[in-house]
């Protein structure tokens, strides 16, 4: 009896001994299972051929090759590079790793980096490789080739390319088509309407010119400025029945920041430009930047002075002169910067949050647009505070010994410059979403239940979110139908969207009472959902 209780209790340890350690084998961190879906969402976009990345992430031996970089540029949160805090505000095409998304990938360096279950592996996204938004209604391009010298130093250039519009368009989105994406790092998009950039640009005898003093920010950036350019993120398409003037017989004015390259590399740049189309006849609503400056300080423009050996926050006010829908926010400065943090305060005592960068790096400028509209009723005040070290503990002062810096276009000085993305308000815009969200799972389909209209039944005027998901990246084309199957509306043409979640707009000012029906086709699918407008 004896003998068997033995027996029996070393049976039950063998098997507590074998689930057990094929237990904790199943929960070994692995490149399949864990650390794909990171890599894949967050990093190959800019990490893949002919990307700016140096090197590509798009299968585990290239990122095993680079497991102990990717281990510490995740863990000191220097990629992606993502400077917004995500704990105070949220934004679309948000790219930043959780804290457990880091840990995961620690561990699976730690673990000695094992491959996993080839089952597991998700496949890897498809990309855009063309146009993001389709066929562009116009390009426009550089006129000579630029060369960015290799002498390892950063370039700031501005390009005037002109339009040669005999009429005034409705821009409905820029889209940069970099000539060298190895080089190109992020680039500002200005309108001039008074020849100024091209008269300075005749002064200097090379293709474009850099920011340089004598060209101020009077002569420039206080120009209409239109949406950005930053690698990985896709660009913005506006809202329907929204858009941003671009004038008749108009300059184009581009600013790029080449990265540092060892070698000298040559670029040619182009620009497609997306106009509202013929049936969009009623685009009531324009775009407009409320730009603040230090005109704006509390302690008064001239103020903006940072002396050797400070470290200075100035503090900025703006009071809104009407209702407004608030889209985006793009704030900057220069090498002295160091922190940024803006906020709404509504008249009822509300507050929102704008924006907050705790780690303010000139080399990484994104474009910061949210997820919905943030209401700012006539009186919203905006609050701003930026934060500036001139001293020799920011190992990124320009100069050494420091010396008193002041507003300038030049890199050496510095900018408390804050454009935020607005339009006029109109009632249902709490209601109006941009979500636009990446999934990691491959299972996801366009069905019935990830194709909605909302509101529906609506009324005229209204704005109709559409909101979609796919499972793999692919162009989308979205069509509108009246009841007798007349196409009324091309919202979408060709347009490139990613796996994922993703909503676009109609506006209905141009529409009659009754039934429509919206169409979304992708590659391998055809989706119709009836609409009924109301009067």
């Amino acid at each position: 009896m004896e003998r068997y209780f033995y027996n029996r209790v070393a049976k039950m340890c063998l098997v507590i001994f074998v689930f057990g350690g094929q237990f904790t084998a199943n929960a070994q961190v692995t490149f399949t299972k864990d650390v794909a879906k990171i890599i894949y969402n967050k990093c190959t976009s800019c990490h893949r051929p002919g990307e700016i990345a140096p090197f590509s992430l798009t299968n585990y031996n290239e990122v095993k090759g680079r497991a102990s970089t990717i281990k510490y540029v995740t863990g000191s949160k220097y990629m992606p590079p993502w400077k917004a805090d995500p704990t105070y505000q949220h934004y679309l095409s948000e790219n930043y790793l959780s804290d457990a998304e880091i840990k995961t990938i620690a561990d699976w360096v730690d673990a000695g980096v094992p491959y996993g279950n080839m089952l597991e592996e998700p496949a890897l996204p498809i990309f855009s490789e063309g146009s993001a938004l389709g066929q562009p209604d116009m390009v426009v391009s550089f006129a000579k080739t630029h060369v960015h010298k290799g002498n390892r130093k950063d370039e700031y250039r501005y390009f005037v390319i002109p339009t040669g519009l005999q009429e005034d368009k409705i821009l409905k989105a820029i889209e940069m088509r970099a000539g060298n994406k190895k080089i190109v790092h992020h680039a500002l998009f200005f309108e001039d309407t008074e020849g100024r950039a091209r008269q300075f640009d005749q002064k200097t005898p090379e293709y474009g010119f850099e920011g340089v003093s004598g060209f101020t920010n009077e002569e420039v950036i206080l120009y209409n400025q239109f949406p950005g350019y930053a690698p990985g993120q896709k660009p913005l398409f506006f809202p329907d029945g929204m858009g941003q003037k671009l004038s008749k017989g108009s300059d184009l004015v581009v600013q790029i920041h080449y990265a540092p390259t060892s070698v000298d590399e040559s670029d040619s740049t182009s620009i497609n430009l997306f106009f509202a189309d013929e049936k969009e006849e009623k685009v009531d609503r324009f775009v407009d930047d409320y730009v603040m400056l230090p005109f704006h300080l509390t302690t008064g423009a001239w103020s903006f002075v940072i002396y050797p050996g400070t470290v200075r926050t100035f503090e900025g006010r703006m009071t809104l002169p009407e209702d407004r829908s608030i889209m985006g926010i793009f704030p900057h400065m220069h090498m002295l910067g160091k922190k940024w943090e803006v906020w709404l305060k509504r008249p009822d005592g509300t507050t929102e949050n704008l924006i907050k960068i705790n780690d303010w790096d000139f080399s990484w400028q994104s474009n910061y647009y949210f997820k919905k509209f943030m209401i700012a009723p006539k009186g919203s005040i905006i609050y701003a505070k930026a934060t500036y070290d001139n001293t020799t503990n920011n190992p990124l002062n320009p100069s050494n010994p420091p010396k008193t810096v002041a507003w300038g276009e030049n890199t050496t000085d510095e900018m408390f410059y804050l454009p935020i993305l607005s339009v006029p308000y109109k009632a249902g815009d709490e209601s109006v979403v941009f979500e636009d969200k990446t999934i990691t799972s491959t299972t996801e389909t366009v069905n019935d239940a990830k194709f909605v209209l909302a509101p529906n039944p609506v009324t005229s005027g209204s704005l109709v979110n559409i909101t979609f998901s796919l499972d793999q990246g692919q162009p989308v084309d979205i069509l509108v139908f009246d009841a007798l199957g007349q196409m009324v509306r091309t919202l979408r043409k060709g347009s490139f969207f990613s796996r994922g979640d993703h909503a676009v707009h109609l506006s209905t000012n141009n529409l009659s009472k009754g039934i429509y029906f919206v169409k979304l086709v992708t590659g391998a699918n055809q989706i119709s959902k009836p609409l009924i407008l109301v009067e």
